[in-house]
């Protein structure tokens, strides 16, 4: 019996690491190779001996599908092309092309040039396995060989990201990637059509959260100065707030975010435009969101500026705030990947504050804009975009101004940023050094995942026969799961790494009906009913391996075949010792008075017809004392000759 099986190499009850092994219909598909940030040892990649423990990775995977350029989707691939060894083709969006090596180059200069870390990819690798990838437009079927095809659905998250159907003939599996449900200021809201896949494999990072409204999160947002926004995108949806708050307050200081990159991830944002929402489409000729007027670029003399003053780090840049950090003392900087406190107050008042200064003074840095987070009074580690970051107060903040964090979206577990967050005052970083977590930290989400309504929201969408938890935390997606089944009555699975899921399929062959037979239907005033499946009559044609459903009279004119009358036959035996003539007219009597509803005959030559069944009494050939009763009809009266057939088996009635 066909099926579909499922094994998460990563993701399977965890956040980060995502890589799920998809067998369908004999064929194998790599969803997502990423990192987990959690980890710095062998454990940061997926085990792939799972795929095959002998022979070449391509000689068993047909391709690889990577849903967005976020680190925990993407950061193993090189490692998997080419020091495991992958040659096959590699899937993905042309924002996720343009943009995933910036963030595989950003993570191997951390973990190479800074760490000093052996047995990893090279930048020449990056570049060898982006050649490997083959680019994939919205709702374009494409064919991987002659049975596998892709198609990819705007997922929202993240520019470029997609979810993901594989179809192998009938049977079909969609994965989500990680997406969206809610538009926000430059994305749209995720998408799929009624494709009814027989599985559903779906994130779940916030399974139990439903978030508040979006504006009242904005709102809160604005009376603060500094957020660490650690995923590439969430720094483009902040500057965009902050860009309208400014314009919109007509304040004057300025937002500095460090050159890095986000800068150059930035410049791919005004290339893709057609992947944003139809807001920034529309406006687009006249200006693009993504050339700010506000925010600027950070200069490191800045740091000998008076003034209030808030600074971020871009993943990737902020050498000048390396530079920078040693000229300051009384500050919370430390070495390492980034040294980042935020201060926060309320943002028109340090407006005004930099007024006293002078307008030369600098203003205030929008937020660390994707990098890593471990942070707090330190640093930070987020599996999106690993970057060096780098936050500088001021010569030490006015006492009348709170020094705070605000976490914006999912820590994942053994990141610095997990740990605060969980309560940690004190942190133990690299080279031993322990940090004291002296300010207040507040979580805001303003993460770009669905929540558990639009996860649910999207099952409802899709109309999957059973759904898979990946990308979520044991407990929360254990709630989910029960929501699921109970409320969409099908099978939900949650399986932890290396575990495998097997589900069989019902293979079903796709028939077209010809508008003739369609309209015949009708006429007989049989409306269609999608929750009732009907019995439809016809001649079944196959033509270049397609089927169709079309009238008799349409199928003979089409194959240029004459009408020949197929008829079935059904011998009764009876105990009967009286001629043929009278056991038909016995026939024919008891006929009558049971089917009074249909016209039931005697004919001349002794058969007894009801509408087009033939009855007919012979003598038996060894046994004079039997009679034998030929019942004969079309396969249109199927139903009458059957039960016709079952009624004269219990015997005709005594004579009186």
């Amino acid at each position: 019996m066909p099926e579909i099986r499922v094994t998460p190499l990563g993701a399977g009850q965890d956040v980060g690491r995502s890589c799920i092994l998809v067998s369908i219909a004999g064929k194998n598909v790599m969803l997502d190779c990423g990192m987990h940030m959690g980890f710095s040892d062998d454990r940061r990649f997926p085990d792939f001996s799972y795929i095959t423990r002998s022979g070449r990775l391509t000689d068993f995977l047909d391709c690889v599908i990577i849903s967005h350029f976020h680190l925990d989707h993407c950061g193993a691939l090189p490692y998997f092309s080419e020091m495991v060894g992958y040659d096959g083709p590699i899937y993905m969006t042309q924002p996720t092309q343009a943009i995933c090596p910036i963030l595989l180059e950003d993570y191997r200069k951390i973990a190479v040039d800074k760490k000093g870390e052996a047995n990893f990819f090279t930048s020449q690798m990056i570049k060898d396995c982006m050649k490997k990838v083959v680019a994939v437009h919205l709702h374009q079927t494409v064919q991987v060989d002659d049975e596998l095809e892709i198609k990819a659905y705007y997922a929202g998250h993240v520019l470029g990201a997609a979810m993901f159907q594989i179809k192998v003939g009938s049977e079909s599996v969609v994965y989500t990637g990680d997406y969206n449900m809610t538009p926000d200021r430059h994305l749209g809201a995720a998408w799929i059509d009624k494709c009814r896949p027989n599985l559903l494999i779906t994130e779940s990072t916030y399974a139990t959260t439903i978030r508040d409204s979006k504006r009242c999160r904005e709102r809160d947002f604005l009376k603060k100065v500094l957020i660490p926004v650690f995923a590439l995108g969430r720094a483009q949806e902040l500057c965009i707030l902050l860009e309208t708050f400014w314009e919109r307050m007509d304040l004057k200081a300025p937002i500095y975010f460090s050159t890095g990159l986000t800068e150059k991830a930035n410049h791919y944002y005004k290339l893709f435009i057609p992947w944003t929402n139809q807001k920034i489409r529309k406006t687009f000729v006249q200006r693009n969101m993504f050339e700010f007027k506000h925010i600027k670029a950070f200069d490191r003399a800045f740091a000998d500026s008076p003034g209030p003053m808030v600074c971020s780090g871009a993943a990737g840049g902020g050498r000048e705030f390396h530079q920078a950090q040693a000229r300051l003392q009384g500050r919370v900087c430390y070495p390492g990947d980034a040294a980042c406190w935020p201060v926060t107050t309320d943002l028109p008042k340090v407006g005004r504050e930099r007024e006293e200064h002078g307008r030369k003074a600098p203003g205030f840095l929008s937020a660390v804009m994707g990098v890593r987070p471990e942070w707090a009074c330190a640093k930070t580690t987020e599996p999106a975009s690993p970057g060096s970051a780098v936050g500088l107060e001021g010569k030490g903040p006015p006492s009348r101004v709170q020094v705070q964090v605000i976490m914006p979206g999912y820590c994942v577990q053994g990141t610095v940023g997990h740990k605060i967050l969980s309560g940690q005052r004190k942190l133990e970083m690299e080279g031993r050094q322990v940090l004291e977590v002296k300010m207040q930290v507040e979580y805001m989400s303003f993460s770009a995942h669905a929540d558990a309504k639009g996860i649910m929201q999207l099952v409802g969408q899709a109309e999957p026969e059973n759904v898979l938890l990946v990308h979520g935390e044991a407990k929360k997606m254990e709630f989910l799961k029960q929501k699921i089944e109970q409320e969409f009555r099908v099978n939900c699975y949650m399986p932890a790494n290396g575990e495998t899921v097997t589900l069989p399929t019902s293979p079903s062959i796709p028939v077209g009906i010809s508008l003739g037979l369609l309209k015949r239907e009708m006429a007989q005033g049989l409306l269609p009913d999608a929750k009732r499946p009907r019995l439809l009559h016809g001649t079944l044609i196959m033509k270049d391996s397609n089927f169709r459903l079309v009238s008799s009279e349409q199928a003979l004119k089409e194959l240029g075949l004459a009408e020949h009358q197929l008829r079935f036959t059904c011998r009764v035996h009876l105990h009967d010792t009286r001629k043929e003539q009278e056991m038909a007219m016995r026939v024919y009597s008891h006929l009558k008075s049971v089917l009074k509803d249909h016209c039931v005959q005697h004919l001349p030559d002794g058969s007894v017809t009801v509408e087009s069944i033939l009855v007919q009494a012979a003598a038996h050939s060894e046994d004079p004392g039997t009679k034998v009763l030929l019942v004969s009809w079309t396969y249109q009266d199927e139903e009458l000759g059957s039960y016709l057939t079952s009624l004269l088996k219990k015997g005709l009635p005594q004579a009186s």
